[in-house]
């Protein structure tokens, strides 16, 4: 699956390939460790 991770005011968004909100985090090396265990889900 494809992802984006794009900054929102002080924090970052993540997106799927679609373009819909799958979770927030504080920074992008946040959002990637998240992203590992969403997808080890």
């Amino acid at each position: 699956m494809t992802y984006q991770i794009r900054r929102a005011g002080g924090h970052v968004e993540v997106l799927d390939e679609n373009g819909q909100f799958l979770f927030s985090a504080d920074n992008e090396h946040e959002a990637r460790q998240e992203l590992r265990e969403f997808e080890a889900a």
